[in-house]
């Protein structure tokens, strides 16, 4: 793994190496290792989720290179903080695209983040996006390794409203575009079933309290709330919402809701808590029970907590390995023309690629105490 310092006024900086060697625009190198970006978040709400991007992505290269690597070259990465500012991101992206330090770009990040990104990278290497996230991303160099909501929100809010009765839902998110975005889904979906959206209640990123916000749920009293917060922002509600005995009427539904923000909202805090997702460490599936066993035998039993964003990252590794090795070249033109239909086994079962997005099973899974009950597959 390779940490990113800075520009030098002799090159671009590389672990601590001054890379002196003009690098033409848009050259590939055709031998040595295959680097690639690894986007992922090591501060702000969502830096609770970086130790296990980094080392289910680890595992991934771990494994490919094991197997003889992508077309004969091994993989390392050049981490890239994705927590930082958009424009910082995209510009440290950019940067190593241009002084052809990288090969393609992956990991978990906002979609804020993904925005900035894409324009910036403008077709010249492979990116694979590992998040859910809203839909409707159509850039041609643009892979999607994650859930969207017609695949996740709208099998749920359908089995809250069958199962449990659930249709007048509030929504509180965080103040980007995955939760504006997937809240006029959430309407939509709503609306078919006979459901509605009432209050709807957005925060800044990194918001730590939320007595307003609980006071306004209270007043709206709905059946359940749809949260769109990220990491940390999601641990500090979850924590307000029992404060206020919210969790005695009101179920909770999240579409981001990992072991990391389970455990750091305490079993206090997430009874009648439910998450949809394509992998939770508690699923009981061949693949998942290898991917567990082979994650906790390489990193021990003390190793960052293992969930779905994580193991995203992991799914980013292996789908650009197999893109390269499915068009025998690095070049994104090729890869794009070759990717359609492309099949395999991960951790999360059998995934295929459809129009750029890789399409795969999702779980409905409640919260008990610390850990997920998977309840129901989509």
């Amino acid at each position: 793994m390779v940490l990113i310092d800075s520009p030098s006024a002799h090159g671009l900086t590389v672990g601590g190496l001054v890379c002196r060697e003009p690098v033409l625009e848009g050259r590939r190198r055709p031998s040595g290792p295959l680097r690639i970006a690894l986007v992922v978040p090591l501060q702000g709400p969502a830096g609770i989720f970086g130790p296990s991007c980094e080392l289910c992505a680890d595992l991934a290269a771990e494994e490919v290179n094991t197997a003889g690597g992508v077309l004969g070259r091994s993989i390392e990465f050049v981490v890239v903080d994705g927590g930082a500012p958009p424009h910082v991101v995209a510009d440290e992206v950019d940067l190593l695209i241009s002084a052809g330090v990288v090969d393609a770009v992956t990991g978990w990040h906002l979609s804020s983040v993904r925005k900035a990104v894409v324009p910036r990278i403008a077709d010249r290497v492979p990116y694979v996006y590992t998040p859910l996230y809203e839909g409707g991303e159509r850039a041609p160099c643009v892979f999607l390794a994650g859930e969207t909501p017609g695949c996740q929100l709208r099998p749920a809010l359908g089995w809250f409203a069958e199962e449990l009765g659930v249709r007048r839902w509030a929504v509180v998110g965080d103040d980007y575009v995955w939760p504006r975005r997937t809240a006029v889904a959430a309407r939509r979906y709503l609306a078919r079933i006979g459901g509605s959206v009432g209050e709807e209640i957005f925060v800044a990123l990194g918001t730590e309290t939320y007595d307003d916000v609980v006071r306004r749920l209270v007043a709206a009293a709905p059946q359940g709330v749809l949260m769109l917060l990220v990491g940390a922002d999601a641990v500090a509600f979850n924590r307000a919402f029992a404060a206020a005995g919210l969790q005695e009427t009101c179920v909770r539904f999240s579409p981001l809701m990992d072991e990391n923000m389970v455990l750091g909202s305490g079993a206090a805090a997430t009874r009648g808590l439910f998450a949809a997702a394509g992998f939770f460490e508690t699923l009981v599936t061949a693949d998942s029970l290898d991917f567990s066993a082979r994650y906790h035998h390489r990193f021990g039993a003390l190793a960052p907590v293992l969930n779905s964003i994580g193991e995203s990252c992991y799914e980013g590794v292996r789908l650009l390995a197999e893109l390269f090795s499915r068009a025998g070249s690095a070049d994104v033109r090729r890869i794009r023309e070759s990717a359609e239909g492309l099949a395999y086994d991960s951790p999360r079962g059998p995934v295929r690629l459809r129009d750029r997005h890789l399409e795969q099973r999702v779980f409905l899974a409640a919260v008990d105490g610390l850990q997920f009950d998977v309840l129901h597959r989509f």
